[in-house]
């Protein structure tokens, strides 16, 4: 049980999301007896990172919440697998098929894959098969499916009723031709299966049917049963209503959405869940990424190269900052979770609820002695040649004694993922620096205090001997451009790991051979 006066003080900013939504929603949530969190999915395209992070976050915000209320909590992952498909993702096979089915709900829309029924099945599938890995507790809901069952009619039927209230809350907002044209409900054609945007005559609200003008042929279509769906900001709001929603985290992206939505779920009679704007990933070149460009680094990719853990802790840090998603942010994400992890083992409660790795294993702290950087273990694969778990274990064990794999499982899933990342990253980008002949005598002086080291000496004791040969060969001035000359010759890069602890591991005779053998 955590101090209450801890949970008053912290500034993780899970808990005080938290503690803002019980006051926000205090009333709401007692007379219903649980708190209901949701996040959106449209699934127009591969299942997305950002997707995830979505999840991820609000998980957290659940953690946080069972420890200061013993109210129940629910998230619900909701699927938009009923809007039509608008354009053909890059990233996916068969485009003559979706191409053909464009307008149709996604639902609708055949599975270019050809695993599942439909191409919005397919995705929704992708996402659960994810979300699971990770053992988040969510209920999954699609549109499609509660359209389609009746669930949304009396939600629907409000909606309705207050039609001209809600297009004097959009109309304002659109372009003036777009005004001509809009209707908060579309239609799905009886005839094509698209969904279709086009202007309302007439509404008969005591019949729940409305009338429209499709190319000057009138047609009647009832609101209910998933005849017609809702635009996406009247949709939203109808599904904070229906759903009982007491939280939503969003894009920043979706800010005046999230507005026009309040106004609209407080005209039909609830009052607006408590939100979370968060800001938006980035590619490698600052742009937006995009599920259906496909830029930027997939779940997959990531998940290919670093643990689960180290990419919740991503989505843990700064939610409300744009960060850059793309490979080379890896090591540094997978080196942040390790660094986590060992402060943890000093701090008092307090420090801990503000530890990042304390919010991604959920209240936990896992308490394996950390071995080595992902950096160094990157470094560790270069140098060993080792392209197996098994021969970096070896070399790993011949340094450090007495150690027993089975005790450090997340050493193991390391060691796996640096021989992975450093052959499809790492390896493709290195370029070795050729020495001049200055440089090169610098280099061979560093082999030379290398020949009067041994095993036994401490890392500190070997790093200072290091410092002393920079010195006295011509780098007595800028100590870093020495440092940055060993890493260019030796590792391929202008950063490295810190020397007199690789070479203590690495071994004094093998890097003395390793920059002999870089030099020739």
């Amino acid at each position: 049980m955590i101090k209450k006066d801890n949970l008053n003080k912290t500034s993780a900013w899970p808990f005080v999301e938290a503690k803002k939504l019980l006051r926000e929603r205090k009333s709401f949530i007692e007379k219903k007896g649980k708190i209901t969190l949701q996040t959106g999915y449209g699934p127009s395209g591969l299942p997305h990172i950002g997707t995830f992070g979505e999840v991820a976050r609000t998980s957290m915000m659940v953690n946080a919440l069972k420890h200061i209320t013993d109210l129940p909590t629910e998230i619900i992952t909701f699927s938009d697998d009923m809007d039509g498909l608008r354009k053909v993702p890059e990233n996916i096979p068969n485009q003559k098929l979706l191409v053909d089915n464009l307008h149709k709900p996604l639902t609708q829309v055949p599975d270019p894959f050809e695993k599942f029924n439909s191409f919005g099945e397919h995705n929704n599938q992708m996402l659960k098969d994810f979300l699971n890995k990770f053992n988040f507790k969510y209920s999954f809901k699609s549109s499609t499916s509660l359209y389609k069952a009746g669930f949304f009619n009396p939600t629907l039927q409000l909606i309705l009723e207050n039609y001209e209230g809600i297009m004097d809350i959009i109309l304002p907002t659109l372009g003036k031709e777009r005004q001509k044209t809009y209707s908060p409900f579309l239609p799905i054609c009886s005839e094509t299966g698209k969904v279709l945007e086009i202007p309302v005559i007439e509404i008969i609200k005591e019949k729940s049917q409305i009338i429209f003008d499709n190319n000057g042929k009138t047609l009647e279509a009832s609101i209910l049963d998933g005849n017609c769906k809702l635009q996406w900001k009247v949709d939203w709001a109808m599904r904070w209503f229906a759903l009982d929603i007491d939280f939503e985290m969003y894009g920043k992206d979706l800010i005046e959405s999230a507005i026009l939505s309040t106004k609209i779920i407080k005209l039909i009679g609830k009052s607006n869940p408590s939100g979370f704007a968060y800001e938006l990933f980035l590619d490698e070149k600052g742009e937006k990424i995009s599920k259906s460009k496909g830029n930027g680094i997939t779940i997959d990719q990531w998940l290919h190269y670093a643990s689960p853990e180290s990419l919740s802790l991503y989505m843990y840090q700064n939610p409300k900052r744009a960060k850059k998603l793309y490979n080379e942010i890896v090591p540094k994400a997978v080196d942040e979770y390790l660094d986590f992890i060992e402060k943890g083992k000093s701090q008092n409660e307090l420090q801990l609820l503000m530890n990042p790795v304390w919010h991604v294993h959920n209240g936990t702290m896992p308490e394996e002695e950390i071995i080595m950087s992902f950096s160094m273990l990157l470094n560790l694969v270069e140098t060993s040649n080792a392209n197996t778990k098994e021969l970096l274990w070896k070399f790993v064990k011949k340094y450090k004694k007495n150690i027993i794999e089975k005790n450090y499982p997340i050493f193991d899933n390391l060691i796996g993922y640096a021989i992975k990342y450093f052959n499809d990253v790492i390896k493709l980008q290195k370029k070795y620096k050729k020495p001049n002949s200055t440089e090169k005598k610098a280099l061979i002086a560093l082999i030379k205090t290398l020949e009067k080291c041994d095993d036994e000496m401490s890392p500190e004791d070997i790093q200072t001997l290091i410092y002393s040969t920079g010195k006295e060969n011509g780098y007595a001035e800028n100590l870093r451009d020495w440092f940055k000359l060993i890493y260019e010759v030796v590792f391929g890069d202008e950063n490295g790991p810190r020397m007199g602890f690789f070479i203590s591991f690495f071994g004094v005779s093998e890097t003395k051979q390793l920059i002999e053998d870089k030099i020739k």
